[in-house]
């Protein structure tokens, strides 16, 4: 059930999103269309359709969202930087930038916090830093949110959606460890309108799914 007896309007927290490894320029235009029609935030795409997406949503509402080192992380400094130079360059305004969480696990917090403020101060640009939470210790969770904080993230990501999905659990502790300074995105096996609701009830501030229009279906059904 849902964590209050309140209707939540999930529509202005979804960043519609079209990260399948098989998405086509079509597909991609028909996602811009839903997120324009229902003011989702934003639509998030891979680098590769960022052009299409800013020429399709150009004055419109949504923003334009892509993901860098998506979903591992694991490439070197320099190729996540000019990565995320050059969707800038071709129009993104937000990047969804995966964390390298070997970082993390073997103590060298310093250059992860190189890696992430290099690319919020070089870009300028929204940088969502994403976790995989269901990797990570508690102590791991509370330690990598405050480094990617003071390295100028405007949101935590809770998962990439390929090895877990967001909980209630983690939101809630994201929203104690941020303290509303930044937002929170959750992200990954978000099916139900239920899910949804509890996780903006937790703290979500953002909603990473490739479900909106069904969820908002849900939402509809559950209104009547």
């Amino acid at each position: 059930m849902i964590l209050e007896e309140l209707e939540v309007d999930i529509a202005p927290f979804i960043d519609h999103s079209l990260l399948t490894i098989t998405a086509t320029p079509e597909e991609v235009s028909k996602f811009c269309t839903e997120a324009d029609k229902f003011r989702f935030p934003s639509v998030c795409v891979y680098p590769c359709y960022v052009k299409q997406v800013v020429d399709f949503l150009h004055g419109k509402n949504p923003t334009v969202c892509t993901v860098i080192d998506f979903p591992t992380g694991t490439t070197t400094s320099k190729t996540k930087l000019y990565a995320a130079l050059e969707a800038v360059e071709n129009g993104a305004s937000e990047l969804d930038v995966m964390v390298n969480l070997t970082y993390i696990k073997t103590g060298e917090t310093d250059r992860l916090h190189r890696e992430i403020a290099e690319i919020c101060e070089e870009t300028g640009k929204t940088v969502k830093a994403i976790l995989e939470m269901a990797f990570l210790t508690e102590e791991e969770k509370r330690l990598v949110t405050e480094v990617l904080m003071d390295a100028g993230v405007a949101f935590i990501v809770t998962n990439t959606g390929w090895y877990g999905g967001a909980t209630v659990t983690d939101v809630k502790l994201l929203k104690e460890i941020t303290k509303a300074n930044i937002g929170i995105k959750a992200a990954g096996g978000i099916k139900t309108y239920e899910q949804a609701a509890n996780l903006i009830l937790a703290g979500a501030t953002r909603l990473g799914t490739s479900r909106g229009l069904e969820l908002l279906n849900q939402q509809n059904n559950e209104s009547l």
